[in-house]
């Protein structure tokens, strides 16, 4: 399964970045064979809609499961219209958010995490 993390930088050892819409790069991890990209988030200076532009970024990325600090409603709407299950709360590197995903202790979350424009 393909997941994204949100990272500030591009490497398994970068931390957790805590926003979605305005992280630094999309990390997107193939949880089965540990194949990794990093994709540039150019919605992170956008002037608006970064949440929703971010996600469309995820969806075209192939990834099933985001895991980030927090969320907020826009990028929570268009990630669950695509059906795509947010995990929420993740600190520590990349790789710590991956080994929590894969151990199946994360939950995911039914609702945005903080308001719209947390992120600027």
């Amino acid at each position: 399964m393909k997941v994204c993390v949100t990272s500030t930088g591009n490497s398994l050892a970068s931390p957790v970045d805590p926003r979605f819409g305005r992280c630094g790069v999309f990390f997107i991890v193939d949880t089965e064979t540990m194949e990794c990209s990093a994709l540039p988030n150019p919605a992170m200076s956008s002037g608006g809609g970064a949440g929703t532009k971010a996600a469309r970024i995820v969806v075209e990325a192939g990834a099933r499961a985001v895991l980030t600090g927090n969320i907020g409603p826009n990028a929570f709407e268009a990630l669950s219209a695509a059906g795509i299950q947010v995990y929420t709360g993740l600190r520590g590197t990349v790789q710590d958010a991956i080994a929590a995903f894969k151990s199946g202790t994360l939950k995911p979350v039914a609702q945005p995490t903080v308001k719209a424009h947390a992120g600027i």
